[in-house]
């Protein structure tokens, strides 16, 4: 059954067609593919994008130019910024910088304190009485501050101790006599209402 090769391509290039283009095929063929295509050149228009690229460009070399004409200033404002810092901040010390268990009882009156002024409602009617207690927390809260620096510069001392933990004590204590007047400010408020109400 082997065939010759050369058999073959004879047979197939009898069955062949003339696979040639027709005349003219060509010609008509780009003048479709020129009808199908914008003729004129398409009209320059303006484009926003091109200015906009070029005035970034224009601000960030003038940025540069400036940054780098003046560069000699900074360094000198920063030399003279840096000698001037010749005071180190110090941190004060706290009772919960003494030891974890002043941190405990620290913690727990402050947390109380701040539970409390939470609690608090401030109306037209006890705004005066509010404002009395706030200013006496204010005064024992600059006292409190007092005896932290104390603290920190003397170093810790049973009496410093004691006085920073009296002051929180004293402080919750204000807090919890405000609240009973405010319940009792309340309650008589309601009760002259009350009167009032019934005449």
């Amino acid at each position: 059954m082997a065939q010759d090769i050369r058999d073959l391509f004879e047979a197939d290039k009898a069955h062949q067609k003339d696979d040639r283009l027709s005349e003219g095929h060509e010609a008509r063929f780009l003048e479709k593919l020129n009808a199908s295509l914008p003729q004129d050149p398409p009209k320059s228009k303006f484009n926003w994008m091109a200015i906009a690229a070029s005035l970034v460009l224009l601000f960030a070399l003038s940025y540069g130019g400036y940054t780098f004409f003046n560069a000699d200033q900074v360094i000198e404002t920063q030399q003279q910024v840096v000698e001037t810092e010749v005071k180190p901040v110090v941190k004060t010390k706290t009772l919960g910088d003494l030891s974890p268990d002043l941190k405990k009882v620290e913690d727990y009156y402050l947390a109380s304190i701040h539970t409390e002024l939470s609690k608090v409602e401030l109306t037209p009617e006890n705004k005066e009485l509010i404002d009395g207690y706030i200013q006496r927390l204010e005064e024992l809260t600059n006292e409190y501050k007092k005896l932290s620096i104390e603290l920190t510069e003397s170093g810790p001392s049973e009496l410093t101790v004691n006085a920073l933990i009296d002051n929180l004590k004293l402080r919750l204590n204000l807090l919890y006599r405000l609240r009973d007047q405010l319940k009792e400010f309340s309650t008589d408020a309601i009760a002259d209402e009350a009167v009032e109400q019934s005449i």
